[in-house]
């Protein structure tokens, strides 16, 4: 879409300034840092702004991106802050103090960007991406509104994101390393290590590394010898020690008791443990423990164990990868206890969609398999196969909403939804969701569930 077609900088709708946003999405992703670099230096280079903290990693980034928000805030910071994907609209992955910006300062963001990228991108082959706009729209914001601390989420990988534009200056935290993307970033722990650990600068010592898995902790460890970078590990120099109500962190600065976080999920704590720690190399001194113990129990992530009452309960979750879905499976009985779990699924065609069902059969006893209306969902067909291969008791609906009003059918009074597998049909269901089972159009009848398609015993 032409820029001519939706308006200039100045007079750009929300309306429109969505429509150029999913019309980038037809260019898919295009890695290196040649592009961005120029169009932030039309821009007058507004990444330079504050000091960043960047979140690499491949799980429990967003939600580590939020609690660093949240945290440097009680410090007494004007924090902007970039995550993705969005659960409903674009704006939300815009943040100044923790509060989406409004749809017309980003729909002026955006058509500041877009105006750039139409005067400095002057080869028709060398187009802004959907990720560049929007990263790009983001500091745009964060330079008007004056913030002095930035917390951003990379998008995938590290080295050639659109992120990675702070010239090594930020400080990182990876949050953990997994076996993801491996066609972009390489198909072993010591590739990937490499990839994401590349935004930091060699010698670095605003680092943090988060929980780390067997296969992923020596490789990390690996690399970081051989660039001389000095991290702190989370479970090594930064401890953290759960109770039954709270828990505390102990940074190689400073120890941080009676801390809670609002956010579902005992893998939070670590994501939290690994904000403090990075907050903390951000300030270069221990932080205020009151401040931070408020700001943790009030963060929220949305879309990530966000629980719905109802009945059925519905869970929504953004568990979109093999890991995300094992964590998923691991919080979902300390939520429902002994309530008949239906899952509704869809997952992105580049996924591991073997390990995925078969996680998702560890917590469900039936599945409602639909499609996002993603480009990179897959046939839900193709799941469904997987799904019965395996013994899970699975039924198609393609309709994101029908599915979730089949899945409450089938999971009946007393019973739990769980909605996961990809953040694009999180987008989709979760106003729907939101507004609870009652007065739902096309919601169906107690009782009236769908036949249950099982493939036989063999």
């Amino acid at each position: 879409m032409a820029l001519s077609a939706i308006g200039s900088s100045t007079d750009m709708t929300s309306q429109e300034a969505t429509r150029y946003v999913e019309s980038r999405e037809i260019f898919g992703m295009r890695f290196g840092l040649e592009r961005m670099l120029a169009v932030l230096d039309g821009l007058a280079n507004p990444q330079r702004c504050a000091p960043a903290i960047h979140v690499v990693g491949t799980n429990g980034k967003s939600s580590t991106t939020r609690f660093a928000a949240a945290i440097l805030r009680s410090q007494g910071h004007r924090v902007g802050s970039y995550v993705s994907p969005h659960v409903e609209g674009w704006h939300e992955r815009i943040m100044v103090d923790e509060v989406p910006v409004d749809p017309e300062r980003f729909a002026d963001a955006i058509g500041q960007v877009a105006e750039c990228a139409t005067r400095i991108l002057t080869d028709p082959n060398d187009v802004f991406t959907q990720f560049e706009v929007l990263t790009a729209a983001a500091f745009v914001v964060f330079a008007d509104a004056q913030v002095d601390a930035m917390v951003v989420e990379a998008g995938l990988g590290g080295r050639f994101d659109a992120t990675n534009v702070f010239g090594g200056k930020a400080t990182v935290a990876l949050t953990g390393i997994g076996l993801e993307h491996t066609a972009i970033l390489g198909d072993t722990e010591r590739a990937i290590a490499a990839e994401k650990l590349a935004v930091a600068r060699d010698g670095s010592t605003r680092l943090v590394v988060g929980a780390l898995s067997a296969a992923a902790s020596e490789p990390v460890r690996a690399v970081c010898a051989e660039r001389g970078l000095d991290p702190w590990f989370v479970g090594e120099d930064v401890i953290v020690t759960r109770r039954d109500d709270d828990f505390s962190v102990q940074t190689p600065s400073a120890r941080y008791e009676r801390l809670r976080i609002g956010a579902r999920g005992g893998f939070q704590v670590d994501n939290a443990a690994t904000a403090v720690a990075a907050v903390e190399r951000h300030a270069g001194e221990p932080l205020d423990a009151d401040a931070l113990r408020d700001a943790l129990a009030a963060a929220r992530v949305p879309g990530r164990l966000e629980v719905v009452e109802a009945d059925p309960v519905i869970i929504l979750d953004g568990a979109h990868n093999a890991d995300g879905m094992t964590a998923l499976a691991a919080a979902v009985a300390q939520i429902v206890g002994e309530r008949p779990v239906v899952a509704v699924l869809s997952i992105f065609s580049d996924k591991d969609i073997p390990t995925m069902c078969a996680t998702v059969g560890t917590f469900a006893e039936q599945v409602v398999v639909t499609r996002s209306a993603s480009a990179r969902a897959t046939d839900p067909a193709e799941i469904a196969t997987v799904l019965g291969a395996i013994g899970i008791r699975v039924v198609v609906e393609p309709s994101p909403g029908r599915a979730l009003a089949m899945a409450g059918a089938m999971a009946g009074a007393g019973g739990a939804v769980v909605v996961c597998g990809s953040l694009a049909l999180l987008a989709e269901i979760r106003n729907i969701a939101l507004q609870g089972w009652s007065d739902r159009p096309g919601m169906l009848a107690r009782g009236n569930a769908p036949e249950i398609v099982k493939k036989p015993e063999r």
